[in-house]
């Protein structure tokens, strides 16, 4: 099991997104995602959080907020839980990535980009500043997306409960 943290940085109605093209065997490989990273010993989220944004953006996150847990279940890779925030304040300058290309995106624009089909689930309920804490489960074959639970029902694939 993974742990590791994702991250939608807002400015106004963008969000700054990572465009990963730099690393080898990527698995989000031309894939366009938010910021973050694994935890590393010891690491509360939070820890993570502010550290993967320092370390792949140099930005220093001032306001965020926990927003819901991602459990990635593949037929490839080991199951992540993924701890998703957003942020609305920071205080920096913006560096070069050395995973891929950081660029400020309109959120009407996210979806056009190449993306994991779950995304768009997470997404949209991040979009919504009154949706509440969120567990999230996607189960993955190969790149296809076959079954969404939200807070513990079936959205996509599976029988609803």
């Amino acid at each position: 099991m993974i742990n590791t943290t994702l991250c939608y940085i807002r400015r106004g109605e963008e969000y700054l997104m990572l465009h990963r093209v730099k690393k080898q065997n990527d698995l989000n490989q031309d894939k366009w995602i938010g910021i973050g990273g694994k935890f590393e010993d010891k690491e509360s989220p939070e820890d993570c959080l502010l550290r993967e944004a320092k370390e792949e953006t140099g930005l220093t996150l001032t306001d965020y907020r926990y927003r819901g847990i991602v459990t990635f279940v593949s037929d490839r890779w080991p199951t992540e839980y993924m701890h998703l925030f957003t942020a609305g304040g920071f205080t920096g300058t913006l560096k070069e990535c050395d995973e891929g290309v950081l660029e400020w995106i309109p959120k009407s624009r996210l979806l056009e980009l190449p993306h994991w089909e779950g995304d768009a689930i997470f997404l949209k309920l991040i979009d919504r500043e009154d949706q509440p804490f969120f567990s999230l489960k996607l189960c993955y074959e190969g790149e296809d997306l076959v079954e969404a639970v939200l807070d513990g029902k079936h959205i996509k694939g599976g029988v609803t409960p």
